[in-house]
C-alpha cells in the first residue's frame, strides 16, 4: 500500500513541474505508459520484491494526478472551478464503481488477471491522449526558465502563502484520516460481517455511485451557492461524524443497512470536502503554476496515503497479532480525531478568508 504513495509523494511535484513547462499532453501520455508498465510488471510478479518494483513504477506514474488537475484548471474559468473538480472527482467515483466489480469478475480467471487488463486500460488510455485529448497549456502560460531550485525549497515557496498552506494542511489530515478508514474497510467488513472480496466490491461500488452523484452533480451548484470554503468544512464535520459511527455498525447494530448508511456518510463528506479543496488550491495559484501547486498538494496527500496505511496497521493490530473489536474502534475513532482536526483548521481557514473579504469590503 505505503510504496505507491511515497512515489507520489516524491514525484507529483516534479511531473506538475514538468507540465508547466513542456504542457499537460505529453505528461500524461508518459505517464500513462508507466503505469501500463507498473500493472504489467506486478501481473507478471513470481517474488515480493518484483511486486514493490511494479507498485514503485506505478506510483511515480500516478503523479501525474496533479497534471490532470491541472488540465481542469486550464480549461475551466475561476467561477467554474469548483464544477470542474468536483467532475474530476465524480470520474474517480466511476472508477469506484467499475474497478472493484471488473476486478472481482476477472480474479476468478487469475489473480493477476486484473493487473494486465488494468495495464492494457492504461494503454488504452495513453493512445486516446496522444490522438484525442488537445493540450491546454497555451505557449504564452507555460513556465519559463528559471534557476533551478530543490524539491523541498518550491515546496517550501508554495507553502509560503498561507491561504494555500492552509488548504494543504486539511488535504493532508483528510486524506491521512481517510486512507486509514480504506485500508481498515475491507478487515472491518471481513471481521465483523463475514464479507468476502465480491461483497466488499460491491459496497465500493456503492460509495462510488454516491461519489458520483455528490462530486458530479450536487458539487458545483453548492460551490456556487455556499462557496469552497464553507463545505470544505461541512465536509471535514460529516467525515468526522461518519468515521466515529462506523465501528457501531455491526450485525446486531443495524446490520447491512446501518453499514449503508454510515458508509454514505463518509461518501457525502469526501464529495464535499475533496473538490472543494482542490478548486480552492488552484484558485490560489497563477495559471503558469497550476502544476506545482496542485502537485504539492497531491505530493502532501500521497505522503498522507502513504502513512495512514501504517497507521492503521498499528492500530488494527493487537498483542496476538489479530485485529478484534477494540482495534476496530481505536483505529476508527483515531481516524475521526484526524478529521476533527481537520475540521478545526478549515473551520478557521474558512472563517479568516471571510474576515479578509469584510476587511476589503
Amino acid at each position: 500500500f505505503s510504496i505507491y504513495s511515497w512515489m507520489q509523494f516524491f514525484f507529483t511535484p516534479v511531473l506538475g513541474r514538468l507540465s508547466d513547462k513542456y504542457g499537460r499532453r505529453p505528461i500524461l501520455f508518459f505517464s500513462l505508459l508507466g503505469s501500463a508498465v507498473g500493472y504489467f510488471v506486478v501481473g507478471a510478479a513470481s517474488t515480493l520484491f518484483v511486486v514493490f518494483i511494479g507498485r514503485a513504477l506505478s506510483g511515480i506514474s500516478g503523479g501525474s494526478i496533479s497534471t490532470a488537475q491541472a488540465y481542469i484548471a486550464d480549461v475551466t474559468s475561476k467561477e467554474n472551478r469548483a464544477k470542474g473538480m468536483g467532475l474530476f472527482g465524480a470520474a474517480f467515483g466511476l472508477g469506484f464503481i467499475f474497478g472493484p466489480a471488473l476486478a472481482g469478475i476477472l480474479s476468478k480467471y487469475g489473480i493477476a488477471v486484473p493487473f494486465y487488463f488494468a495495464g492494457v486500460l492504461s494503454l488504452a488510455n495513453a493512445v486516446a491522449v496522444y490522438f484525442v485529448l488537445p493540450e491546454s497549456l497555451k505557449p504564452e502560460s507555460r513556465l519559463r526558465e528559471s534557476p533551478r531550485k530543490g524539491k523541498l525549497a518550491e515546496t517550501f515557496e508554495a507553502l509560503a502563502n498561507p491561504n494555500f498552506r492552509g488548504i494543504a494542511l486539511v488535504y493532508f489530515l483528510l486524506i491521512t484520516a481517510f486512507s486509514i478508514m480504506t485500508t481498515a474497510y475491507v478487515l472491518f467488513t471481513a471481521y465483523t460481517f463475514g464479507y468476502s472480496a465480491e461483497q466488499n466490491g460491491y459496497l465500493f461500488a456503492y460509495v462510488g455511485a454516491i461519489s458520483i452523484v455528490m462530486q458530479g452533480i450536487i458539487f458545483g451548484d453548492a460551490a456556487k451557492r455556499f462557496g469552497e470554503s464553507r463545505l470544505a468544512v461541512l465536509g471535514c464535520l460529516i467525515l468526522t461524524v461518519g468515521l466515529f459511527l462506523t465501528p457501531y455498525s455491526s450485525p446486531a447494530f443495524g446490520g447491512l443497512a446501518g453499514l449503508l448508511v454510515v458508509s454514505a456518510i463518509i461518501a457525502i463528506g469526501n464529495g464535499f470536502a475533496t473538490p472543494a479543496l482542490s478548486s480552492l488550491a488552484s484558485k490560489n495559484a497563477e495559471a503558469h503554476e497550476q502544476g506545482r501547486t496542485l502537485g504539492v498538494m497531491q505530493s502532501g496527500g500521497s505522503l498522507a496515503r502513504a502513512i495512514g496505511p501504517m497507521v492503521c496497521g498499528v492500530l488494527l493490530n493487537n498483542p496476538s497479532n489479530v485485529l478484534d473489536t477494540f482495534t476496530i474502534y481505536r483505529t476508527y475513532w483515531a481516524a475521526a480525531a484526524i478529521m476533527f482536526v481537520a475540521f478545526l483548521v478549515a473551520f478557521y481557514f474558512a472563517r479568516s478568508v471571510k474576515e479578509k473579504l469584510t476587511e476589503a469590503g
